[in-house]
């Protein structure tokens, strides 16, 4: 006699983004990786930037803010990266917010769920953190990573930005 199995899975849960987490490795970021996430980068934007990087590094190993970077890896190979900071508040108001400041995946790993598995973990350890909401700014004319965003569950926020050259 086969007995059914029950299934008490929420049609909600986010059964992709864990399928994305448990394909592709994702663990927090360290020192060591700063090589390899400056040269992701250039990769990407043509421009190398370790000064940049080497300050969002210290500043999450050093300051006391809640800080979530993490690194993917495929075959042991280091593959992408993304930067997040929890923000509890800005302009008087209290949210519990958090922003992705940084996210890059090597070129050779386009396409094949780094990205997703980054986000996917991210939004894990948001969510453990009570997080509410991930917000993220993105040029405009970024269209492969603008669709990254939306696949991703993004949507564009009630926000405007404005600036003002001095």
């Amino acid at each position: 006699m086969t007995m059914l199995e029950t299934d008490f899975s929420d049609a909600s849960s986010d059964d992709i983004e864990a399928l994305a987490r448990d394909r592709i490795p994702v663990r927090s970021m360290t020192e060591a990786d700063l090589p390899a996430i400056i040269d992701i980068d250039r990769k990407l934007t043509g421009t190398a930037r370790p000064a940049y990087y080497h300050g969002k590094l210290t500043e999450m190993l050093e300051e006391s803010g809640v800080r979530i970077s993490l690194v993917a890896e495929v075959d042991g190979v280091f593959a992408g990266f993304a930067m997040a900071r929890v923000d509890f508040g800005e302009y008087g108001r209290t949210m519990p917010a958090a922003v992705l400041d940084t996210i890059g995946v090597a070129p050779e790993h386009h396409q094949r769920g780094v990205g997703a598995a980054l986000i996917s973990q991210l939004l894990a350890n948001l969510r453990s953190l009570n997080v509410e909401t991930l917000y993220t700014r993105v040029e405009w004319n970024a269209l492969p990573l603008l669709a990254f965003f939306e696949r991703s569950g993004f949507q564009p926020a009630q926000r405007l930005s404005f600036q003002r050259k001095l």
